[in-house]
């Protein structure tokens, strides 16, 4: 029987901060000892997600910044 897809808020409503204190419960969760092994690959798969989409904001923000500092050395 396949697990029940816990439901995860969309990337795009969560900020920053919500996006990495999420990864870390998911982490906490898989190294415990209750970890659930039926969810394992729902919780890898989000995990992946999440890294994914806070490098892209990472690189946005580095991106973003080096422009502007590239402006004030004009």
């Amino acid at each position: 029987m396949e697990p029940t897809n816990p439901q995860f808020t969309p990337l795009q409503q969560l900020s920053y901060n919500q996006a990495v204190s999420e990864l870390d419960a998911i982490l906490r969760n898989m190294q415990g000892d209750n970890c659930d092994i039926d969810r394992l690959t729902i919780y890898t798969r989000r995990a992946t997600e999440l890294i994914a989409e806070c490098r892209r904001r990472l690189t946005a923000t580095d991106e973003e910044l080096r422009a502007i500092l590239a402006d004030l050395e004009k």
